[in-house]
């Protein structure tokens, strides 16, 4: 069964609730409940790797580690 975190709610759903929520409050699917009650915490892990992953394609297409603390807007001076 799936599972999803209502993030208006905070609640978990299963996925064959008819109650269940049908919006952009939902994150999922998990496998698991307890997977789907860690949602806003896998979400930050997720967001965090993708940073640093960005970082380091940045560092190696520019040379420099600092590349993404650049700001290229002449208007940011």
């Amino acid at each position: 069964m799936q599972y999803w975190f209502n993030t208006r709610t905070r609640q978990v759903e299963a996925a064959d609730d008819p109650e269940r929520a049908r919006s952009h409050d939902l994150l999922g699917p998990y496998e698991t409940e307890e997977e789907a009650s860690r949602a806003l915490e896998i979400a930050a892990e997720r967001t965090a790797r993708w940073d640093e992953e960005e970082a380091a394609e940045d560092a190696w297409r520019t040379g420099d580690p600092q590349a993404r603390d650049w700001d290229a807007n002449p208007l940011n001076g």
